[in-house]
């Protein structure tokens, strides 16, 4: 008998610990949740997913990136469900796709070098004729003899916009730079490259890369927070009207209580 009431025991706390407070919405649910679009929002989105699928096997949530206007397009056109961006959406953008929008984060965007680099801190204008061309040589910035190799991401990225518009002033990017395709990539290319530069979500930032200051103010979350550091820009969910039935729990889910560790652990501040 005693046996019996502690297996009963030990279901119940397990039970409890699948189903917390704001994994309740999925109970009894079944069905498919497809995200798609900014890769700094990847972290959350895994860890989000895995708890509820976990809770609840007979939901299924699959997360791809492929940049902000990718994940924009994909859920306009009614080809996932959630949409993820590093930028508002556009006015054309919501109009033509009938957009509800859900910041969850803030995130600040980084320049990253090489640890191998010994440049440790930046200027603006250093940073914004290095993408233009202008500085091609890491001994004119306090480094090394050696050419700087660009890396950058393409035009649907929300990293870049968010780096284009407020650190490099919408001004040129030098043609010659390589193009990578997500945060992960960038930190990849950049840190097998010690005269690489480039820039990535302050949240994919480890051991991997080095930060440089920027201005005198070294690229850290609360820095952005506290707007010390200015290079900085929210995390969306995008969804095509208003979202129902296990997307808009999932919505609910990282907006949410429970989720405001995940967000913090991912490298995030939350919004909530």
């Amino acid at each position: 008998m005693k046996r019996g009431l502690l297996a009963l025991g030990m279901l119940l706390a397990l039970c409890t610990v699948a189903f917390g407070s704001g994994l309740d919405a999925f109970k009894g649910q079944k069905g498919d949740i497809a995200i798609a679009g900014g890769t700094a929002h990847i972290p959350v989105m895994e860890k989000a997913a895995r708890n509820i699928m976990t809770a609840n096997p007979d939901i299924r949530i699959s997360v791809a990136g492929g940049g902000s206007g990718v994940g924009i397009q994909k859920v306009g056109e009614g080809l996932v469900a959630i949409g993820n961006s590093g930028r508002k959406a556009s006015e054309e953008e919501v109009a033509k796709y009938g957009l509800a929008m859900f910041a969850f984060a803030v995130d600040g965007v980084a320049t990253i070098v090489s640890p191998d680099n010994p440049v440790g801190g930046l200027t603006s204008d250093q940073v914004c004729r290095i993408y233009a061309g202008e500085i091609t040589n890491w001994k004119d910035v306090g480094g090394k003899d050696a050419a700087i190799n660009l890396y950058t991401r393409d035009e649907a990225s929300g990293t870049r916009e968010v780096y284009w518009k407020k650190l490099l002033k919408k001004g040129t990017i030098a043609a010659s730079a390589n193009v990578v395709a997500s945060n992960g990539a960038m930190k990849t290319a950049v840190s097998r490259d010690p005269d690489g530069i480039g820039y990535a979500s302050i949240g994919y930032l480890d051991a991997t890369v080095k930060a440089p200051a920027l201005d005198g103010v070294v690229p850290t979350q609360e820095a952005a927070k506290d707007g010390s550091y200015p290079v900085v820009r929210k995390l969306y969910m995008n969804t095509k009207g208003e979202p129902a039935g296990i997307v808009k729990a999932f919505v609910d889910y990282v907006m949410g209580p429970d989720c405001v560790q995940i967000i913090k652990d991912s490298g995030y501040i939350p919004l909530h």
